[in-house]
């Protein structure tokens, strides 16, 4: 496998405006899911991407030499890492729309803490007693972000529980995907590869969309549209471009960083977007701050 470049700077900037990105995006998502379905709000996040890309590429000549890389082997693999990302698109906003931006972006942070452990297990990294502890201050921090809802038995089979349960298997579904993506970079450019998702997951959420209701949207809310589709083109690229020059375990630290930023975007914004938020106690901060630590703990223990 390619082996990384080590320009840690700019792989740390591209995977810290990844997780950027990421921190602000169900902010918006849960505002225009008051107006349009998960689907063409999903649809438009992929196909936007898509066109850019592809004019970009095409005008650079690049799409000329991607067809000579492709044997059945890549092609499999591209097909199935472009599915498990549409379905970490469609899951992850089913999920938000059923509990609200905040409490889904906490518990999608299974998502970089399973490509940690993934990266362990396939990628043959080692795990220290330090990142044991890390894995211990995540599991505890999730406890406690959730813990007024487990003491009021708000959290079950209900609409909210089933709701986190759904943003965990987007997180499943993210992981997949980036393991394969790992493995598919040592061929393609973080560019080839993410025009092939980006097709594929518009050919996927087409037929479930209702294109007719774009036409109902405003001039503000077709700006936040907008925004998700150029958000979707930024984060990949520079998250997909982090792992060519740093590694796994970096990366994922720096995205374990997206909750808190998430929970204070939501709560500066709540007041004017009426977003439904977590009841922000001590117990639930700390229990957020606690998944950061443990999430950036365990990424970054074994390269200190």
């Amino acid at each position: 496998m390619r082996r990384v470049t080590g320009r840690w700077k700019l792989g740390l900037t591209l995977a810290a405006t990844s997780a950027l990105m990421w921190a602000i995006l169900p902010v918006v998502l849960e505002i225009l899911l008051q107006t349009i379905d998960f689907q063409t709000a999903t649809l438009f996040r992929y196909l936007l991407p898509a066109i850019i890309l592809t004019g970009y590429l095409g005008a650079r000549g690049t799409l000329k030499t991607v067809h000579k890389k492709l044997n059945s082997k890549y092609l499999l693999m591209l097909v199935i890492s472009g599915s498990l990302l549409a379905g970490n698109y469609g899951f992850y906003i089913v999920g938000l729309e059923m509990t609200s931006a905040d409490s889904a972006q906490v518990m999608i942070q299974l998502a970089p803490m399973s490509l940690l452990l993934a990266g362990i297990y396939i990628f043959k990294e080692p795990f220290s007693k330090s990142q044991w502890l890390g894995f211990a201050f995540f599991s505890l921090g999730l406890f406690l972000f959730f813990y007024q809802r487990i003491n009021n038995n708000t959290i079950g089979l209900d609409y909210y529980g089933f709701g986190l349960v759904i943003v965990s298997v987007a997180a499943l579904c993210w992981t997949g995907y980036a393991v394969i993506l790992k493995f598919l970079l040592k061929t393609f450019t973080a560019q080839e590869a993410m025009l092939v998702f980006y097709w594929i997951g518009s050919i996927l959420f087409l037929p479930m969309s209702d294109i007719s209701g774009l036409f109902s949207l405003n001039k503000f809310e077709l700006s936040l549209l907008l925004f998700c589709g150029v958000n979707t083109l930024i984060t990949y690229t520079c998250f997909s471009e982090a792992f060519v020059h740093i590694e796994v375990s970096r990366v994922s630290a720096i995205v374990a960083t997206t909750p808190l930023m998430t929970i204070a975007f939501v709560h500066f914004s709540s007041p004017i977007s009426n977003l439904n938020t977590e009841p922000m106690t001590f117990l639930s901060l700390l229990g957020a701050t606690l998944v950061v630590i443990g999430s950036v703990v365990t990424a970054t223990s074994k390269i200190r």
